[in-house]
């Protein structure tokens, strides 16, 4: 197990209802049900995460299973909402 932050953007920071938190997990997939797991989330906060990007310490995940995602000791997970724009 590591441990680490996570940080929410946009619309995930708003349906978390916190920027940041901390995780303690082995893997990507497993900080995630931990995070969608606490009280007082709800389906917002799935929707949104689960049509997130994802960049561990920097480096996007893309399509890779987030279960293949070794999480580093003092990482940081960011989780993207897709953006509007134009």
């Amino acid at each position: 197990m590591a441990k680490g932050t996570i940080r929410y953007w946009a619309a995930a920071k708003s349906a978390a209802g916190t920027d940041e938190e901390p995780y303690d997990a082995a893997t990507l997939a497993e900080a995630m049900e931990a995070a969608l797991a606490r009280d007082g989330r709800g389906g917002e906060f799935r929707r949104v995460v689960g049509r997130s990007s994802f960049l561990v310490d920097g480096d996007p995940v893309g399509a890779r299973p987030h279960a293949s995602i070794i999480l580093p000791e003092d990482g940081v997970v960011e989780v993207l909402p897709p953006f509007a724009g134009g």
